[in-house]
């Protein structure tokens, strides 16, 4: 059996409510599945996520996906003590999509040292893949950052 990457056995409700009053709640995304090196959320493709053309804006893609990294850098770390930023995002937006739902499932590329690399890639209702993201966060120490 593989070990768990998370520093502390993550609780989805738990994980759901870092979304309150943020970017993550407005556009609808929910955290559904956690594995021992996996994160799984779920975003609406509506109103708040399409761009004018009737399909879903890139950047409704990248939120998701940056959304899910930052996320997964926080459960590989001790949270009391550090907290991870973004510091580069790419995406490939491979697939439209008009309704429905994405899916996003963050893995780790790297996650040792203070710079974690993910894998974000982001699935329609039809398990098509429609968009390949990799995001890199900086991970610092939580008294050095201003809240």
């Amino acid at each position: 059996m593989q070990s768990s990457i998370w520093h502390s056995a993550p609780d989805l409700q738990q994980i759901n409510l870092l979304n309150n009053n943020t970017l993550g709640q407005t556009l609808g995304i929910n955290f559904i599945e956690i594995g021992n090196d996996f994160i799984v959320a779920t975003m609406p493709v509506d109103e708040r996520t399409k761009q004018p053309f009737g399909l879903l804006h890139g950047g409704a893609n990248v939120a998701l996906a940056e959304t899910l990294g930052s996320v997964a850098s926080l459960l590989v770390v001790n949270s009391e003590l550090f907290i991870g930023v973004g510091i580069e995002i790419n995406a490939n937006h491979i697939k439209a999509v008009f309704d429905g739902q994405v899916k996003g499932v963050c893995k780790p590329l790297n996650i040792i040292g203070k710079n974690h690399v993910w894998e974000i890639k982001i699935y329609n209702d039809q398990n098509e893949l429609t968009c390949i993201s990799r995001f890199t966060c900086s991970i610092i120490p939580k008294n050095k950052f201003k809240l």
